[in-house]
């Protein structure tokens, strides 16, 4: 089966898939570039982007289910959970990937997956005795302020909090002060991750800061952004400071989605060709 999908410059045949989660990774990655490219010029909120969208995060669960791997040691009771917050990692890739970023969506995503599996640890592991009560209300906090974070574009108040978990807003103040309890592990414990056997628990904590190997590329980038027009400069700034979505960058300046996009594309095109001028 198939869904067609009208835009304002084209109509496009999405292929329909039974169970998106059990394409194999192979397809998955020629079948995301496809939904990729349909993801960036539906109108989001209609039922064709949440279908595409929806498509994207149970074709790629595969990744979640990789990353969990890695922290198989921290017990069966919390691989659930693991996987469910690597898969909000998943979500927020999707919403942020763009096909012009010319690299491989796996590659782009793996860092957001781990990386809200590390802050789940951080945030959820305790130090000092904390009633069980607390430390299951401090998880279910931690996913509800990503969830609503995620949704509201900022964060969450108590009173939000409260109504998304079905708690009073003293038992959500009180799960957040139990949050002081989490636990100090030693940077040299071993823990197992996967096919590598035992590592050192700063092996997946600590990491190189690739953002120092860009100083020289942002001094080359500042001129050329300075370059721009409001509008260009604004859209840039929305999209990549802000982190609003295309569609909220329009809301902004009164222009449809589409429209944003095809500016959004011309003034990346346009740095990206300074730039390799530069270099």
């Amino acid at each position: 089966m198939t869904m067609t999908v009208t835009t304002q410059a084209r109509s496009v045949v999405l292929p329909e898939i039974a169970d998106p989660s059990q394409v194999a990774p192979k397809d998955a990655r020629e079948l995301s570039k496809l939904f990729f490219d349909q993801l960036a010029v539906l109108e989001e909120g209609t039922p064709q982007y949440q279908y595409a969208r929806n498509t994207l995060i149970e074709m790629n669960v595969t990744l979640v289910q990789y990353a969990a791997s890695r922290f198989r040691s921290r017990g069966s009771e919390e691989m659930e959970d693991i996987v469910q917050v690597g898969t909000i990692g998943l979500i927020k890739a999707i919403d942020r990937f763009e096909l012009s970023r010319e690299v491989e969506f796996t590659s782009f995503a793996v860092p957001y997956i781990v990386g809200e599996i590390k802050r789940f640890f951080r945030d959820t592991t305790w130090a000092v005795h904390v009633p069980r009560r607390l430390q299951e209300a401090r998880v279910q906090l931690a996913k509800a302020t990503e969830e609503l974070r995620s949704r509201l574009g900022r964060t969450p108040t108590v009173r939000e909090l409260s109504q998304l978990m079905s708690l009073s807003e003293e038992e959500v103040n009180e799960a957040r002060l139990a949050s002081n309890g989490y636990t100090s592990s030693s940077l040299d414990a071993a823990i197992t991750s996967g096919e590598d056997g035992e590592a050192a628990l700063a092996d997946f904590i600590g990491t190189d800061d690739h953002a120092l190997e860009l100083i020289e590329d942002f001094n080359a980038l500042a001129p050329l952004i300075a370059g721009l027009d409001d509008r260009e400069r604004r859209i840039i700034h929305m999209r990549f400071v802000e982190e609003l979505t295309q569609a909220q960058i329009g809301e902004h300046l009164g222009i449809s989605q589409m429209h944003v996009s095809r500016l959004l594309n011309r003034t990346l095109a346009k740095l990206r060709e300074g730039m390799l001028t530069t270099n």
